[in-house]
Order: structure tokens, then C-alpha cells, then sequence
């Protein structure tokens, strides 16, 4: 970027001037109605509803420089003279060539972004503004062209948008023959076109869906004539850059005409005006998909003005605006306004899924199971009150065996068991879905949703992806029937109780939890058969914990002494430590447990006294717990330690010192950290180790590992990957987020904030990061974003920001105040200042620290709600019943630190 970006606005607003397009730099616009674009600076990129219905031709981060798919916009000046509005011609390319750039201002907000661009010699000015407008399945660009001479010209303005019109499977796959299913007509604003087919050689089916682009003049003006096909425009010798129609001054064709077997563009010439000296002409553009035949010329009328235009836009803004409730005052205008766009991304998961932006071009669309939990973790935070449906329809994805399917379908509860439908099992999908229902019982207190009934998922999948079901049928259904053809429904503290004690009883031969097809670390994915995990092991152990404190809260919440599980769990249950104190004894419990299960289940079920198994699950993480410390510690020869947290598929730990070369994963880390297996003197030790061989400040912060100086094809295809790339030891936002995460809730603020803050400070950097707000998957080996917007990383950076820095948070629904606050964070004032939603309520948040203490050396000595003191000294920490908040929609909060 020639200049950094400038925030313009409350909400994340910002400014880039005199800019220099970058081909790789895209840009989110959606909307509800399935929208899903990708917009460079030169408003490429692509638009698509899913895998199987693009608008525009499906792009990926390499090609976004192919100027076929630009949403371009001509001009021909006095009848002789064409330009591009958006940039993209062979005179722009030519100019750039020779370093003489048009002057750009580029505008971005929340799902929008605009161009001004100053053609100084033809005496013009273009804005180009696209965005999706709430309630349609389209995007709309504004395009406005100002004679900024002292002369009348004269101006025709021809928009040229490429229909692509079919699934991204074709972009290469019967590319040709696909456009001989299209039937393209003219109709009064625009062009359609709806093929006859979905291609498919698995089977064909009928199209039901229409691809449209329409326009209109600001006043309404319908287009004069049509370009509806690649041919008719740009000609057997032009090209996208420069196109026949315009070098030759063609006609087109009027409205009402018709072309089949051709590929479709929506090419519109607008009637030639004469534009005064300082007067602009303003066009709208409307391109979008439906299966509603009327829809499309509906929509063209209903934006058909600028006045239309203008308020639709201003409507999807403030739609957008008010989905990140959350905002902060940190003294620090820039990283206040980075922070919003981090609270923004997880909407844009929602939207977008794994696989529809020019980076995430891997997969086929929908979201994973871990990402489905880990989203919900950021709607907690900004709007809980649909997550606990949320949450009842996910858990209908567990499989009765622990395992669960993989994608989430596009309805409510709907599942697919593999995008790829190759049996797989990733040992650490059992893990996230009670940190999310942990976070949900805190943030709400609904202890009513762990006795909420759901059924469990069935597939052919048998024995946690060892085994088949051979008596499964498609009639049988995706839900688990029991012995009487019944669907079985349990607890969703059954459900949890399940996939924790499963994960606990598959063991390798070390006692860690086997790593299966892979863990967290997707690109770990090449030890199924003696690979463990020691990392995730350190993850379940704390689940068990939470889980037993979950049910003694239950307990005393519920009055109930006893819970009702299914029969066949009991052999998960009721083991003593003689029963799983070896790998071998925990697989034939495992293997007990699921030879039980492989077709219908009982559907009988048995009381289970809580406090006994209050007791049994402490009993294993404290066992656990005990084996990991003294098996997995390894040291340097300077006495620096770590936890090993991976074997590979030939038994052998992977981390320690090895060929004079030292191996350390964060991830191991992490997870002894977050799930309380590394004791205090173990976290200090690795904070210091993981900021001796991890921490590169120039590139974000802390490596997911260091250089192995192997192809480890034992371990996974991140070997295979340069290093400094992705998952070989790059800067990986997620990982680092939540290393930072564990560090605070442990109580190292100061090592945490180090984490949290190099990684928003390379972002930042945007020189170097090049990338628009927000936070991306990773930072390469050079300091770049890459695959921005779509990281799990958000949702825990949001967290760790709100209910550990801020220490905002719910207790079992209650509000604790528990700020973790570095001296060097509060402004000039000694304020620290936020506004974040709570069980519905919305409460502004300051904390003053007049006599500017650091950390550790302060303690709340004041709480003033809305007005009146509440409390007095309270320590460190203070937690507020939410009795005493209830009747009110606006609190204030005054915490007084001293």
C-alpha cells in the first residue's frame, strides 16, 4: 500500500489515498440472502451463493489478476476516447507499466467499499461503490462519473460484467459444453440468463436457477442497448482489457432479444449524454441469482435510482454496523478500530464458511465441526440469545461412538459426515464443543439446556471410523434408532459426558490420546497409525475438570442427586483407576464400549449418582495429569523445558533435541497451559522457552514450531511446506491467540499481552502485512497476512479481550468484573474503556487507575453502578448478581483501581 490506511469512522471506516492497487488485496461483501463476493481494488473477484452457483467465474488468490472476471465500467469520452472507471484496461495496464499510476482514494467499511479515481488527463472523475443490499440475493455498484473540466462532454457509459452462470466444477470441467445449456435474453434492464442444466456427469438436473445483471441511470433511465454474450463484446480480436464492441463502435442489441449456447455477459450501453463542466451522472448495477423468475426484474426496479440506491446502501450499513455491539476506548484510536474489524470477522465466517474468499479456495464450501464451536464462542459475546438453539442442533451431529460428522449442512441440525467422503476421525472434535456449552453455561446460567434432549448422528460409520455399519441404509436415516426402531434422544450432559470419556479411553502406546486422522493441526495428518497428541490430551484433561465442576454446580443448581445416562456408557463410567492405568486396558474399555454400538443401541439407561462421578473424573485428570509432567517434559542442554506434545507415527516424540537442532510446537503448550497440567513453575518455564526459540517479533510474534529441518512425512504435509508457511512455522493467529488466552486465565499477564499484542501490531504494520484490517490465519515467513477474515482466531482474540483483559465475563450467569490490565493500556488519563452486551443488557465499562499502578500492584477499590456505589474493596476481582442488574436494558460501570 503506498500510504497506510487512515480510520475514518466510529465503526471500523477507513481510507486509503493515493493508493497503488494490489492484485492480491480482496475484500468481503455479502449479504443474508447468500451472497457471498470477493471484490479487489479493481472490483475483481467473484460472486457466488455456494460451490455450485457462481455469478462471476470463481477466482482463487492466483488468479485474481485475471481481468476476465472484473466488474468493469466503460466511458467513451466525445465519442473517441474509452476509459475504465474501475482501472482495468490496456491503457491503465500500459500505465502502470510505466509507472504513472492514477491517483486512487479507496473507502471500505463493513461489508462495503468505494473508489474514487482521478483521471486527470480525460478531466474525470469515477466513484465506484459496491455492497449487497439487505433482502436480495444480488450486489449493487454505484457508479458516478463527474466532469471535473470547464467544458460540456460528451459521455457514454457501457458497464461489462462477465455472467459465468454454472458451479465452480466447471471452470475447467466442461467449461465449454456448459455454455451451450445457456439461454440469454434482454429484457428492459439488463440481461438474463438461466441454463438449461446443472452439469453434472453423476447426473444431470434440471436448472432452476437465473443469473442477472441489470442496471439503470440514476434517474432511472433504462440501458439503450445490450452486449448479452463474451462474443458480442469484445469480437474475435479484442480482448477483456479492449474490447471489439467499443473499438468499433457497435450498437448491441435491443431489449427482448435472445442467444443460446453462448457465454453470457452482462454488457449494458447506457444512452450518451452530454454531461456540463462540474456536473455528474450517476449509474446503478444490480447483478445477482434466484430461482423466483419475477425476482430479478423486481429487484432492477427496485433500485433502480440513486434515491433508491443511496437508501439501500445506508440500510445495509447500519445493518452491519449494529452486529458488532461490542466497541473500545483504549486511547489508542487505530488499535481500537483493528479491534472492531476483529470483532467482525466471526460474522464473516458465519457467512463465508472455510472455502469462499481467493485464499480459502480449499474444500467445497459449508463449515467444519470445529469451526461451527468456535464461531459460537464469538456470538456469546455479542448476540447469545440463538446460540443455545445453536448449540441443541450441533450436538445432533455426535455420533453414539464419540466421533461426530465433520460439515455442517446448510439447514439447522443437518450434517454430512466428510466433505470428501473418506472416513476420518480428528481427534480433537470432541474437545471444542463443551469449551463452547462451558462459555454458554457462564455467559447465561441456562444449566436447563444440560438436561435438553437430542438425538445422535448415524451414518455407515462404525467404531469411531474403524469399522462399518453393514446394516445401514440410506432408509435407515442419519438419526440413532435403538432396538425397537425408536430414535434415541440423550441429555446434552450425556452427549458431552460421551465424547470425553470416549477420547480418554483411545489410547497409543506412550498413554496419550491417539492422534487419529489429525488434531487441531489439520496438516498433522500423516500418523493415524502410532501418531499421539499429547497437546489435545492436555485439552481433555481440562475438559474433565470443567465437566466435574459443571456437574456440582448442576447439582446444587438442580437439587438432583442422580443423572440418567445411556446404558451402554456405563462401562465408560464406572472404571477404576486399575481399569485405565495402561493404554492397552483403556482400548479394550474403548473397544467394549463400541462394539455396543455399531447398529442400534439398547435405548435403556441407568442413574448415575453425580457426586461419585464428580469424583471418577478428577481421579483421571489428576492421573493424567501426573503422567504428563513427569513422561513429557524435555529440556536443552541449558535446562529450558517444554512439554513434548506429539508422537509420530513411528512411536517416537517428536519435540525436544534432536541432531543438534531444537524442536518445540506451540500447540503442546497451549493446551498444558489452558487445561492446568503445566504447574505454575512448568508455565514459566515455557513462556520462556516458547520466547527463546518461538517469538520472531518481525514476522507477528510466536512460530507454531521451529524449523525441523526434516520432510517429517511420519508426522503430516506440513513438513512438506516451506518453512515460515502456514503450518510450518508460521505465525498462526489461532495458535497464538490462544496461547495468549491460557496465559491470562493462568495469571501471566504480562507474557500473555506479549502474545496478544506483537500479533495486532504486525497487523497493524501495514507496510509489511499488507491487508486490510482485521487479523488473518497466519503471517508468512516475510510478515504477510495471509487468508485474512476467516480464522477462528477472531472469535478467541474477541474473548481474551473482553472476559480476560477486560475481565468482563459470566460466572454461572452472574457478572464478574476481574480486569487484567497492563499499566501501558490505560490512556493518559489512566482510563480503560469498553461497551459490551450482557444476557441482553448493554453495559459502558471504564476502569480508572488514577494513580497509575501496573498490574499486580493494583485491586478494585471502587464499583459504581450506574451511578451508586455498589462495593467497596474487593480485591482483584468482584462478581455481581444478575438479580441486582435485571430491569434494565443500559448499565455504567465505574470500577475504581487502587
Amino acid at each position: 500500500m503506498k500510504n497506510d490506511m487512515q480510520f475514518t469512522g466510529k465503526n471500523g471506516e477507513f481510507q486509503i489515498r493515493h493508493m497503488v492497487e494490489k492484485t492480491q488485496l480482496n475484500f468481503p461483501v455479502a449479504n443474508e440472502e447468500g451472497i457471498k463476493s470477493s471484490v479487489t481494488q479493481t472490483f475483481g473477484g467473484d460472486c457466488k451463493l455456494d460451490q455450485n452457483h457462481f455469478l462471476l467465474e470463481p477466482v482463487s488468490i492466483e488468479n485474481l489478476h485475471n481481468n476476465r472476471s472484473t466488474r468493469n465500467v466503460w466511458c467513451t469520452i466525445n465519442r473517441k476516447e474509452h476509459v475504465s472507471l474501475t482501472g482495468v484496461s490496456a491503457q491503465a495496464e500500459y500505465a502502470h507499466f510505466l509507472g504513472k499510476e492514477e491517483e486512487v482514494t479507496f473507502d471500505a467499511g463493513f461489508m462495503w467499499q468505494e473508489t474514487k479515481r482521478e483521471l486527470k488527463e480525460q478531466k474525470i472523475e469515477a466513484a465506484v461503490r459496491i455492497f449487497a443490499p439487505l433482502g436480495v440475493p444480488a450486489e449493487l455498484m454505484q457508479v458516478r462519473v463527474t466532469n471535473k473540466s470547464d467544458m460540456d462532454m460528451c459521455v457514454r457509459v457501457t458497464s461489462a460484467i462477465p455472467i459465468y452462470g454454472r458451479s465452480a466444477d466447471n471452470l475447467r470441467d466442461h467449461r465449454h459444453v456448459t455454455s451451450l445449456l445457456h439461454r440469454i435474453r434482454t429484457t428492459g434492464r439488463g440481461v438474463i440468463c438461466k441454463p438449461v442444466l446443472s452439469f453434472d456427469e453423476r447426473g444431470h438436473q434440471k436448472n432452476h436457477m437465473i443469473y442477472f445483471e441489470m442496471g439503470s441511470q440514476g434517474d432511472g433511465t433504462k440501458p439503450e442497448s445490450f452486449f448479452p454474450t463474451v462474443e458480442s463484446f469484445i469480437g474475435e480480436t479484442g480482448t477483456f482489457l479492449a474490447p471489439d464492441a467499443l473499438k468499433n463502435k457497435e450498437k448491441g442489441c435491443p431489449a427482448g432479444c435472445t442467444v443460446d449456447g453462448k457465454e453470457a455477459m452482462g454488457a449494458m450501453a447506457f444512452p450518451e449524454i452530454t454531461l456540463a463542466a462540474g456536473a455528474h451522472v450517476d449509474y446503478i448495477l444490480l447483478g445477482g441469482m434466484t430461482e423466483d423468475p419475477k425476482l430479478a426484474e423486481q429487484a432492477a426496479e427496485m433500485f433502480c435510482t440513486t434515491k433508491q440506491a443511496d437508501a439501500a446502501f445506508e440500510q445495509a450499513k447500519n445493518y452491519w454496523n449494529g452486529l458488532v455491539n461490542i466497541s473500545f476506548e483504549t486511547g489508542n484510536p487505530k488499535e481500537d478500530s483493528y479491534l472492531k474489524w476483529i470483532c467482525f470477522q466471526p460474522v464473516l465466517r458465519r457467512i463465508y464458511g472455510c472455502s469462499f474468499l481467493p485464499y480459502h479456495d480449499y474444500g467445497r464450501g459449508g463449515r467444519g465441526w470445529r469451526d461451527l464451536w468456535q464461531d459460537c464462542l464469538s456470538l456469546l459475546i455479542l448476540d447469545p440469545k440463538e446460540v443455545r438453539s445453536m448449540i441443541l442442533n450441533s450436538f445432533a451431529g455426535v455420533r453414539f461412538d464419540g466421533t461426530n460428522a465433520t460439515i455442517i449442512g446448510d439447514k439447522p441440525g443437518e450434517f454430512v459426515a466428510d466433505r470428501n467422503n473418506i472416513t476420518r476421525v480428528w481427534m480433537d472434535h470432541a474437545y471444542w464443543p463443551f469449551v463452547t456449552t462451558k462459555l454458554y453455561l457462564n455467559q447465561t446460567g441456562d444449566l436447563d439446556i444440560l438436561d435438553q434432549k437430542v438425538a445422535y448422528f448415524k451414518d455407515p460409520q462404525a467404531k469411531r471410523g474403524t469399522a462399518g455399519d453393514a446394516e445401514w441404509t440410506p432408509a435407515y436415516g442419519m438419526r440413532q434408532k435403538d432396538v425397537n426402531g425408536n430414535i434415541y434422544e440423550g441429555t446434552v450432559l450425556e452427549h458431552l459426558l460421551l465424547q470425553n470419556l470416549c477420547a480418554f479411553y483411545e489410547a497409543g502406546e506412550h498413554g496419550m490420546m491417539r492422534l487419529r486422522g489429525a488434531d487441531w493441526n489439520d496438516a498433522l495428518d500423516m500418523a493415524a497409525e502410532k501418531g499421539e497428541s499429547v497437546a489435545f490430551t492436555c485439552a481433555y484433561i481440562g475438559n474433565l475438570r470443567d465437566l466435574a465442576d459443571t456437574l456440582e454446580k448442576y447439582e446444587a443448581a438442580s437439587g438432583k442427586k442422580e443423572i440418567t445416562l445411556a446404558k451402554e456408557m456405563e462401562i465408560l463410567i464406572r472404571q477404576d483407576r486399575t481399569s485405565y492405568d495402561s493404554a492397552e486396558k483403556r482400548n479394550v474399555v474403548l473397544n467394549n464400549y463400541v462394539s455396543q454400538c455399531v447398529h442400534n443401541i439398547s435405548g435403556e439407561q441407568i442413574s448415575v449418582d453425580i457426586s461419585t462421578l464428580v469424583q471418577n473424573l478428577r481421579e483421571r485428570a489428576d492421573w493424567y495429569t501426573g503422567l504428563i509432567r513427569t513422561q513429557e517434559w524435555v529440556t536443552d542442554e541449558n535446562g529450558n523445558g517444554w512439554f513434548n506434545g506429539y508422537y509420530d507415527n513411528h512411536g517416537r516424540p517428536v519435540e525436544g533435541k534432536r541432531d543438534n537442532h531444537v524442536r518445540m510446537m506451540l500447540t503442546g503448550q497451549v493446551f498444558s497451559v489452558m487445561g492446568n497440567v503445566a504447574d505454575d513453575a512448568q508455565t514459566a518455564a515455557i513462556t520462556k522457552s516458547a520466547d527463546l526459540y518461538l517469538y520472531k517479533k518481525e514476522v507477528g510474534g510466536y512460530r507454531l514450531n521451529t524449523d525441523f529441518k526434516e520432510e517429517k512425512f511420519d508426522l503430516g504435509r506440513m513438513f512438506g511446506f516451506a518453512y515460515g508457511e502456514k503450518e510450518n512455522g508460521a505465525v498462526f493467529s489461532h495458535m497464538t491467540v490462544m496461547y495468549a488466552n491460557a496465559l491470562y486465565q493462568r495469571g501471566f499477564v504480562k507474557e500473555g499481552y506479549r502474545a496478544l499484542y506483537t500479533l495486532l501490531e504486525q497487523a497493524m504494520n501495514t507496510p509489511v502485512s499488507l491487508m486490510y484490517p482485521g487479523i488473518p490465519e497466519y503471517f508468512d515467513a516475510d510478515g504477510k497476512g495471509k487468508y485474512p477474515y476467516l480464522t477462528g482466531a477472531a472469535s478467541w482474540y474477541m474473548m481474551t479481550m473482553v472476559t480476560q483483559i477486560f475481565g468482563f465475563r459470566g460466572e454461572w450467569g452472574d457478572l464478574v468484573l476481574e480486569p487484567k490490565i497492563l499499566l501501558r493500556q490505560f490512556d493518559e488519563s489512566g482510563n480503560y474503556s469498553a461497551q459490551f452486551p450482557f444476557r441482553g443488557q448493554t453495559y459502558a465499562v471504564v476502569y480508572q487507575n488514577p494513580q497509575k499502578k501496573e498490574y499486580g500492584d493494583y485491586q478494585i477499590t471502587e464499583v459504581w453502578l450506574d451511578g451508586q456505589r455498589y462495593a467497596g474493596e474487593t480485591n482483584t476481582g468482584i462478581c455481581i448478581p444478575f438479580a441486582v442488574l435485571e430491569g434494565k436494558e443500559n448499565h455504567t460501570l465505574r470500577i475504581v483501581l487502587g
